[in-house]
């Protein structure tokens, strides 16, 4: 099954690029890789989220960033999709690292990215299952919860 098969199983629609907030370009291809910028969790050109992650009241919970992370993902599939002429061309999923914005007391990054890592797999099945790093950091760009960046092998 194709990528834009298991999207449209999914009932999942890419959404449009998320523009750059700064000075940089979405992603880049170099030979069959393509890298994308660090995607933050933008739904219709708007932060769904701000805050630190963590288990204290007034934190973004855990689950929910991990919510945010998918929505990362998807960002960044669409910004490789786009270089590259559709979701079909990308072929592998390599590597993705993950920041999450963390109260100094939360330990849970892993499980905050598996967000992103389990909807890579879900649109490209056994291609998805990618090397990756989970790091906690103590701010963001516009205050984002998190933020997830993917390097794609392309055909």
């Amino acid at each position: 099954m194709s990528a834009s098969e298991r999207l449209a199983d999914l009932g999942i629609v890419l959404p449009d690029v998320v523009p750059p907030v700064a000075s940089y370009v979405p992603a880049v291809r170099t030979g069959n890789l393509v890298m994308t910028s660090g995607q933050l969790p933008m739904a219709d050109g708007v932060l769904a989220s701000t805050g630190k992650v963590g288990e204290a009241q007034g934190l973004v919970p855990p689950a929910d960033a991990a919510g945010l992370a998918r929505l990362c993902a998807l960002n960044a599939v669409a910004a490789a999709a786009s270089l590259v002429g559709g979701v079909d061309h990308l072929t592998r999923v390599v590597k993705v690292v993950g920041f999450v914005a963390s109260d100094p007391s939360f330990t849970g990054q892993p499980a905050v990215i598996n967000g992103a890592s389990t909807m890579l797999q879900e649109i490209f099945g056994d291609a998805g299952v990618h090397a990756r790093s989970a790091v906690g950091v103590a701010a963001l760009p516009l205050d984002a919860p998190v933020e997830v960046e993917v390097v794609f092998e392309v055909a």
